[in-house]
């Protein structure tokens, strides 16, 4: 691929055999980050124009990854299959479709939804709708069925292949909105059937994390982000709620008006109880990493677990100040942008120089392409792959 001869100190084909969907959380990060941008109350509109900035840039990297996990699967297919084996490098099949949402939700936001930008949102939405069910069904599977685990080990990594339903479910109530009313109710009904899978497949997975976190205490400080990842289906879960929600009310048909008016006063109450327990995960998250900071804070890929889900819970709270009216909402959310804005620019700071080099291109504790740990490495078999070992 002669696009990576750039790439210095790194033998380009070796950066394609090594690439791991874990990259995708950059573009998760990247995103959500000129989302929140657009709608940050201070800037006199150059908060827009970063925001757009951002989001361009976002979708470069988006399409760099995507060659690269192709030419992953094109070019050494036998090391991709066995991708799906491994109990870390699996899970972030997710961020593949959860970065794709990011760039639907721009096409609907920071631009006219209209004409060939709409027509671009709504394909690419249910490309973003095949890629979430095939995330939430093909790596649970390989978990149940080929993959080693065990409850002292599981991390809130788990939740990353089986959010993006929910996050798909979020993006069409923007989409519906902007669509004829037949292709917009088929939107909010797949939209629905999408959140109900993955909000009770994650709210089940908290109850093992809760558990695990009792009886094991915190995860070894390589993955330490892992604790800011519950934030990701709390948030996802309110917005959800609230888009489809408004969508509701304008796209049911008649006969169903009452369950309209019903489905937008509830998704207000559920997303208020969502977002709740997400408050009370993001002040335990605080207290680990500052537990974690004492104890030295290795820098790897899972740091990208610092953005997307604050940016999510970012957004539910910006839509939960415009619902309710509290006071308390649009501070909080404001707090919160400026928070994952700082986050944004330290966890790049750190990982784009390692893409320009090609130093991150690894994946840690694994022997050539058999996808199986090294028996010395499995002290650390929490590290994210593409990320430094301790």
């Amino acid at each position: 691929m002669p696009f990576l001869s750039a790439l210095p100190g790194r033998d380009p084909r070796e950066v394609v055999r090594r690439f791991t969907p874990n990259w995708f959380a950059a573009c998760m990060g990247t995103g959500i980050l000129a989302l929140m941008l657009d709608v940050f109350p201070y800037g006199g509109g150059l908060q827009v124009l970063a925001a757009r900035g951002l989001w361009s840039l976002n979708i470069l990297l988006f399409l760099l990854f995507s060659l690269l996990f192709a030419g992953r699967a094109l070019f050494h297919p036998e090391g991709f299959r066995r991708l799906f084996g491994h109990p870390v490098q699996s899970l972030y099949l997710g961020a593949i479709p959860m970065g794709l949402a990011t760039i639907v939700n721009g096409l609907l936001l920071l631009w006219p939804p209209e004409g060939s930008i709409l027509v671009a949102a709504h394909l690419l939405w249910w490309l973003d709708v095949l890629l979430s069910v095939a995330s939430v069904l093909l790596v649970p599977f390989f978990m149940f069925t080929s993959q080693r685990h065990s409850i002292d080990q599981m991390t809130g990594a788990w939740l990353l292949p089986v959010v993006p339903p929910e996050v798909a479910a979020a993006s069409g109530g923007l989409l519906a909105l902007h669509l004829p009313a037949a292709a917009a109710q088929d939107t909010v009904y797949a939209s629905y059937v999408l959140w109900s899978v993955s909000v009770l497949l994650a709210m089940g997975i908290l109850a093992i994390l809760l558990l695990r976190l009792a009886l094991h205490k915190l995860p070894h400080r390589d993955m330490a982000v892992s604790a800011w990842l519950p934030l990701g289906p709390l948030g996802t879960g309110a917005m959800g709620m609230l888009t489809l929600g408004n969508a509701d009310a304008a796209v049911f048909p008649e006969r169903l008006h009452a369950l309209a008016q019903f489905a937008q006063t509830g998704g207000v109450l559920v997303a208020l109880v969502l977002w709740g327990f997400g408050l009370w995960w993001m002040a335990m998250a605080i207290l680990f990493t500052l537990r974690y900071l004492r104890e030295g804070l290795p820098f790897n890929m899972g740091w990208w677990g610092f953005t997307f889900p604050l940016g999510v819970f970012s957004a539910a709270t910006f839509l939960l100040a415009g619902k309710t009216g509290f006071w308390v909402f649009s501070p909080l959310a404001t707090g919160f942008t400026v928070l994952l804005a700082f986050f944004w620019i330290l966890v790049a700071w750190k990982s784009f120089p390692g893409l320009w080099t090609g130093s991150l291109f690894q994946a840690p504790c694994l022997s050539p392409e058999t996808g199986m740990l090294e028996p010395e490495c499995a002290a650390a078999a929490t590290v994210p792959p593409g990320g430094d070992g301790p």
